[in-house]
Parts: structure tokens; C-alpha cells; sequence
């Protein structure tokens, strides 16, 4: 993608399921228009993005895909409002990401599930409720609703240690969804897992995502999951950061497993994997 470029506009995701629940958060756009951001590196400066620009429209999932140091994290540090970009600005429906997230706009999780050792499961994923000041109890129906969601019912007052990897990052998903936030951010969720854990966590993601349709961001090095879970796979290279290639996805949903050893699925990961070396790769 050239510098200046316009910026490329997500396909907007498929209608919502017959079996949408009543009274759920719409999803909200989220637009990354030109941002830059450099770092110091021992007095050296490193530019970490150079005029990203990216559209994502309500209900959508953006797969973001690179090499190590070419922005992913960065991106998503912006879009939390945890750092501020240099240049250009994003906006999570039409508002600035800290105030998004003071609303409770915004929900995420990380590679490490980051668990609260003395909180039970339910404790854990009510944490961002704490935060934001609103009522546990209130919310006491969509926490039970969200530990069946993501399979975990029986285990509402275990802690952290008494739970498998693959059951700790469960919690940290339904954590960051027990806002109902408008647009959910992913960093790795699953990089730390085993590979054939790591790929019942993709279908799961899959299923839960279909529950609720959150707007979403989704940073990995996995090809396949990222191709299994996107409407489209957003390649990026790095020094700078920017947009190599945006890869779209028209597998219909909801997928199957079976799709992982589907030809079609591997011609689209090949594109993706020549994309990510420097190549166009064929459709």
C-alpha cells in the first residue's frame, strides 16, 4: 500500500444470526486515519507506524497480521487509548478511544489472561464492571450468561490456579465481553497455548464472536486462525509499520473445522503467507 493511499474499507460483516438477543449493544465503526507513531530506541529514533490508515465497519473482523515489530501492538495500544499517536487520529464510533473506554465501549484481551490470583472465575470476569463503578449485581445475569458462553459453568468460584490454560483464557474473553462492548480488541489471545489447543480456541472464538458481533481487532502470527476467524486479513510489514496488502475472506458462516483442510482455505493462507514475505501471492 503506497503512502498517501486511501483508506482500504472493510467489507461490512454478514447479517447478525436470527438468534441475535434483544437489547445488545450495536457495534460501532472504527476508523485508524493516517497514524504515525515513532519511539526512542536508546536515543535512536524507531518508527513504529507510518499513515496507517484502516476502516472497519460495525459487526466486522479484522484479522492484523505481520512480523515481529512492524506495529500490531502499537495499533492496538492506540485504539485503547493507552498511548497517543504522533500524527493522525482514531475514532471508536466517532469518538476518541479514551472515551470510548470510559464508557465501556471497548474490551480486550491479552496473550497472558491476566487473572486476578484471589478472584474467583466470576470475580475475574466482573472486574472491568469495578472499574468502570457499576453494579456487580446488576449485572449478575450476563455474567452467568457469559461463563455458559464461553463453557465454563461449574466452575464459577474456582481461581485462576485451579483452572487449565485454555479455561484461563476463556475467563479473560468473557472478561473483556462482559461489557458488551461495542468493539473488542485481541492481542494473541492465544499465543501462549499449545497448537492443538490453540486450534480449539479458534473455533471456539468463532462461536462466541457469533453470540455477540462486537466490531473486532484481532492481532496474531497464525496464519490459519487468522484466515479461519476474519472477513479480511490486514498484512502488514515493518520499519515503518504500514499496510502491505488487505486479503479478503468470503468463507461463509459459521465455519467448520473441516474448513482448516478445505484446498480453498489453503490456497487463501498461501496468499496470505506470500503477502506476509513480500509477495502479492494469487488469489
Amino acid at each position: 500500500m503506497s503512502r498517501g493511499a486511501a483508506a482500504p474499507v472493510l467489507a461490512p460483516a454478514p447479517a447478525q444470526p436470527a438468534g441475535e438477543r434483544p437489547g445488545m449493544r450495536p457495534a460501532h465503526d472504527l476508523a485508524i486515519e493516517g497514524v504515525s507513531r515513532t519511539f526512542s530506541v536508546r536515543g535512536t529514533p524507531f518508527q513504529a507506524l507510518d499513515r496507517v490508515s484502516l476502516q472497519a465497519q460495525p459487526g466486522s473482523f479484522t484479522a492484523l497480521i505481520g512480523p515481529s515489530g512492524c506495529g500490531k501492538s502499537t495499533i492496538l495500544r492506540l485504539a485503547l487509548g493507552l498511548d497517543r499517536p504522533d500524527a493522525g487520529r482514531i475514532l471508536i464510533g466517532g469518538v476518541e478511544p479514551r472515551e470510548a473506554a470510559r464508557r465501556g465501549d471497548t474490551g480486550v484481551a491479552f496473550q497472558d489472561p491476566a487473572l486476578l490470583p484471589w478472584r474467583s472465575v466470576a470475580g475475574n470476569i466482573a472486574l472491568p464492571l469495578d472499574v468502570l463503578g457499576r453494579s456487580r449485581r446488576a449485572a449478575a445475569a450476563r455474567i452467568a450468561d457469559l461463563i455458559a458462553l464461553v463453557g465454563l459453568c461449574g466452575f464459577e468460584h474456582a481461581l485462576p490456579a485451579e483452572l487449565s490454560g485454555g479455561m484461563r483464557q476463556r475467563v479473560a474473553i468473557a472478561r473483556a465481553l462482559v461489557t458488551e462492548p461495542a468493539v473488542l480488541f485481541l492481542d494473541e489471545p492465544f499465543g501462549a497455548l499449545d497448537q492443538i489447543l490453540r486450534r480449539q480456541m479458534t473455533v471456539e472464538l468463532q462461536r462466541i464472536w457469533l453470540e455477540n458481533r462486537p466490531t473486532t481487532l484481532f492481532v496474531t502470527h497464525g496464519i490459519d486462525e487468522a484466515v479461519f476467524l476474519a472477513d479480511r486479513v490486514v498484512v502488514m510489514h515493518s520499519r515503518p509499520g504500514r499496510i502491505a496488502e488487505i486479503v479478503p475472506v468470503e468463507f461463509p458462516r459459521p465455519r467448520a473445522p473441516t474448513l482448516l483442510s478445505d484446498p480453498a482455505f489453503h490456497r487463501l493462507s498461501d496468499r496470505v503467507a506470500a503477502a506476509l514475505h513480500g509477495g502479492t501471492g494469487a488469489p
